[in-house]
């Protein structure tokens, strides 16, 4: 015997020439029947088009192929005469895909054990069209209007009663996710409320809790949703039981947690992380200073609260505020009472230097959040249960940065805050890398 060896790069090059010559087949194929469907005047796309055609003949193929699978040979084999089960003839019905309906044949076998997986019994929708749909509900799209893009694009007729039930399937994912283990320490968490509107009897505005973390290494981190009643009813019970799940989930300590003086918060804060400092959001501050106070003061009103909060010092920024005291009092004593409730609150961010005092004096760091979320709220006017609202405002999360590109963003706008954490809070973070 003769042994023959091949150098490998001969072997290489082969494969290559192999692989070309399949490629060059794939586009002859394509081609020929590109042509051969504008010689029929055959549209390449649209109900009955080139695509369409195709699309029948792949998920048939692969059915048929399930089927040989199942019953031990192929269609027309010798081998399956008198050999027990058999096939059945075929159930045709209408599939949505990516480029509209389709109409299939599904083989059944005569002892109806066989069931196929690339279009399950009763499915009558491709994965793909499911995904489309939670994308555009994500987006803030309603279901009427998920209805009429997919009869405009697709020529489908899919019921908004159909969308509820694709859009529902990600209640499970979202209770994965409201559960999910997170980080031991958090250097700030940002809490938030989106008021929308819940029909329960009668509609009326329920808030949406969010809570944000930043991670020590500088991306977000969306920690979780929570319902709140309508009005005031939350308070230190129901923030401590909130708090208590985010530290029974693995967050063991949080530096800054930056908030909008919400009813009971700061004392939940103390119970759960003794060693968290609370901060009053101060653009929420301003926000709900303005409330009390005719627009044409507003800048004025701005301009002389600024000096409070950009103060160098505690003491720098209380004599500032007794001369805003002393200007507007007066005319507007709501606002200056407003401050003076919130002063414990807010004066913390004031010890520390600039990096730190320019991420966490406000929930800045929310808003492109909170503006995805408003969106898709608003798109729908209200919402019948709580559990839908909470759909709503987790797919709105879900969609946010597909390109990853605002995490990058993130990393680099926290790199010297993050550093000026380390020194403001030596060693803590540091257990949250461990």
């Amino acid at each position: 015997m003769t042994d023959v060896t091949m150098d490998e790069s001969v072997v290489e090059s082969a494969d290559r020439q192999v692989v070309v010559r399949l490629d060059d087949l794939d586009q002859q194929l394509v081609g020929q029947l590109v042509d051969r469907a504008r010689s029929q005047g055959l549209q390449l796309t649209g109900e009955g088009g080139l695509l369409a055609q195709l699309t029948k003949t792949v998920i048939e193929s692969a059915a048929e192929g399930e089927m040989d699978a199942h019953l031990g040979y192929a269609k027309h084999d010798p081998a399956g005469r008198d050999g027990g089960n058999s096939r059945n003839g075929a159930r045709t019905k209408s599939v949505l895909t990516d480029i509209g309906p389709v109409e299939v044949a599904i083989p059944r076998d005569r002892d109806g054990t066989f069931e196929p997986q690339i279009v399950r019994k009763r499915q009558r929708r491709l994965s793909g069209i499911d995904g489309l749909v939670i994308s555009l509900s994500a987006k803030g799209l309603t279901h009427g209007e998920i209805c009429a893009h997919l009869a405009e694009v697709y020529g489908a007729q899919v019921s908004k009663q159909t969308i509820s039930t694709i859009t529902d399937r990600v209640i499970e994912g979202m209770s994965e996710w409201q559960n999910r283990p997170l980080d031991a320490v958090y250097p700030v968490v940002f809490i938030d409320a989106i008021n929308v509107k819940i029909r329960d009897g009668n509609v009326a505005n329920r808030p949406i809790y969010v809570a944000l973390g930043v991670t020590v290494d500088g991306t977000r981190d969306v920690l979780g949703l929570w319902a709140g009643e309508h009005g005031d009813g939350e308070g230190a019970k129901y923030w401590l039981r909130v708090l208590s799940e985010i530290k029974n989930r693995g967050v063991g300590d949080v530096c800054i947690v930056v908030c909008d003086g919400l009813k009971g918060l700061p004392d939940a804060i103390a119970n759960v992380w003794p060693a968290a400092i609370t901060q009053t959001c101060v653009i929420h501050l301003l926000r709900n200073s303005f409330r009390y106070a005719s627009k044409r003061d507003w800048a004025a009103i701005a301009k002389d609260l600024k000096l409070v909060y950009t103060a160098a010092s505690e003491s720098a920024a209380l004599d500032a505020f007794v001369a805003f005291s002393e200007k507007w009092e007066q005319r507007y004593p709501a606002i200056i009472k407003l401050w003076e409730n919130a002063w414990a609150e807010f004066v913390p961010f004031l010890a520390f230097d600039k990096e730190i005092r320019t991420v966490i004096c406000t929930t800045n760091s929310v808003e492109s959040l909170n503006s995805r979320i408003r969106r898709a709220v608003n798109a729908r006017g209200h919402f019948p249960t709580e559990q839908a609202a909470l759909k709503c405002v987790y797919l709105a999360i879900m969609s946010l940065d597909p390109t990853g590109k605002g995490r990058q963003r993130w990393m680099n706008r926290w790199k010297a805050p993050l550093n000026a954490f380390e020194i403001a809070f030596p060693g803590r973070l540091t257990q949250g890398r461990k």
